[in-house]
């Protein structure tokens, strides 16, 4: 974080500041990490005591305060020997300071802000060009998928006046969620890659969706600058919602100001070539499986261009990008040619259709597909229908082994069976250690076996489970 004074935060904040002779003053100065996790205090940093549904971090300012952090904001003094300021809700104090952040280094800097939002693609899509801008100068971007209403402000916190490039990656479970992170970031660039069914049941419906990624280029200027996926009709739509200069990309459509042709997947990454505005064409390698991440390259590599980045040097930075995150189109395994995908820390609809059809693609006609299936959460009454496509994919697709697990996503077993004139090839399993006792003498060799869920499944643990297993 940029150099404040305790007096300077406090009024950021509205707070009141409560300090003793032997912790730091109104003119003493921070300019360390803030954080809500005390596990991740360093000397230095700002420990934020939130109140939690199950733990209340004013319970751990003592554990920060022994990790080396030297001010906390809280919501009530607690008897630890550090600097307090107490405000009256500090998820809303910390927007307030990231706000306050932002807008100096903006104005004393030469700071370039980029959001990402989606459905789908939001982590691998910041991955992909924070490896392309870091390459470039100082970027800041989210750790794991920090963005929320608290971690997008935790990542904006971590700006400097060296800070060059910052990307926020912006989630919503409702409308008006983007918007709140907009304010407080004002991007010079917004990206929105995918409106499909993740959330949905939460949103109200796609419709409400649509809204609320929409907020992402609502708010953008004439000086700012809108990247839309124009192989979706509901993101592509948005432009006539913004006033920033409008850039595309897509795989399906030619009129794209960025277009990929020739996609191929392997199980060693993906390929295809990079149609820019001139007709110029770029190869491009991805290490990361998936014909469903060239979107997320393809927006990454608009959004370097639109900041004035070599074509060639952002498709080279790419290259240097192993996985997508942990737990995302993740290759482990090996032992006996056996393949393990992990793609299990989250799934909509739309994300595991697309892992399906890679699990297809990459295996080898003489080689046996299995899909370890989970929950898919969040879909409410759109749930039963998701499942029967899904289910209809997996027959179609001829994939040879089902293993689903969980009560949850038992629907996914049951149509599948009747989709299909399986015998055996779909197998149900109450939970992760049945799955994995089953999988561990199921597989053979040579198989490519994707484990894919939403988070709360907790199967990204298993597929570690199974790559440990199968690793040489």
């Amino acid at each position: 974080m940029i150099v404040l004074t305790l007096t300077e935060i406090t009024e950021i904040l509205g707070g009141e500041l409560h300090s003793t002779p032997t912790t730091l003053s109104a003119t003493d100065t921070v300019s360390g990490l803030v954080d809500t996790d005390s596990r991740q205090i360093t000397p230095g940093d700002i420990f934020v005591a939130k109140p939690g549904e199950h733990t209340d971090g004013h319970n751990f300012v003592g554990i920060a305060r022994a990790a080396g952090a030297v001010l906390a904001l809280v919501e009530h003094t607690v008897e630890e020997d550090i600097a307090q300021i107490v405000v009256p809700d500090v998820v809303v104090a910390i927007a307030d300071l990231a706000r306050a952040v932002v807008a100096r280094v903006r104005a004393e800097g030469n700071l370039r802000v980029i959001g990402i939002t989606g459905s789908n693609g939001k982590t691998t899509t910041k991955n992909m060009l924070a490896a392309i801008l870091s390459a470039q100068a100082e970027t800041v971007a989210p750790r794991a998928s920090f963005n929320n209403h608290v971690g997008a402000p935790l990542t904006i916190l971590r700006t400097t006046f060296d800070t060059r490039f910052l990307i926020i990656e912006m989630g919503a479970s409702h409308v008006g969620d983007i918007a709140r992170l907009v304010s407080i970031a004002k991007p010079d660039i917004g990206i929105v890659l995918k409106v499909g069914l993740a959330h949905a049941g939460e949103f109200g419906g796609v419709e409400r969706t649509v809204l609320a990624k929409s907020e992402m280029v609502t708010p953008l200027t004439e000086n700012d600058v809108a990247i839309l996926n124009a192989d979706d009709y509901r993101v592509i739509g948005m432009a006539e919602l913004t006033r920033a200069a409008v850039r595309t990309f897509a795989v399906d459509g030619d009129n794209a100001t960025f277009r990929a042709a020739d996609v191929r997947s392997t199980r060693t990454g993906t390929d295809f070539t990079l149609v820019d505005a001139a007709g110029a064409e770029h190869p491009v390698h991805l290490r990361i499986l998936g014909e469903h991440h060239v979107y997320n390259a393809l927006a990454a590599l608009s959004a370097a261009d639109a900041l004035g980045i070599a074509t060639a040097d952002a498709i080279a930075a790419l290259g240097t990008l192993e996985r997508a995150e942990r737990w995302r189109m993740e290759v482990l395994g090996g032992r006996d040619d056996v393949t393990i995908i992990n793609d299990a820390y989250n799934a909509s609809p739309d994300s595991m259709a697309a892992a399906i059809r890679t699990l297809a693609q990459i295996t080898p006609r003489d080689r046996r597909t299995v899909a370890v299936l989970g929950v898919m959460t969040e879909l409410g009454e759109l749930a039963g229908d998701e499942y029967d496509r899904i289910a209809l994919q997996l027959v179609r697709l001829n994939i040879s082994q089902l293993v689903v697990v969980g009560a949850e996503a038992r629907r996914l077993h049951i149509t599948a069976i009747n989709e299909g004139s399986w015998d055996g090839e779909s197998v149900y399993c109450e939970e992760a250690d049945a799955a994995f006792e089953y999988l561990s003498t199921a597989i053979r060799p040579g198989d490519t076996v994707l484990v894919k869920s939403s988070n709360s499944a907790g199967l990204r643990l298993l597929g570690d489970r199974l790559g440990e297993f199968f690793t040489c």
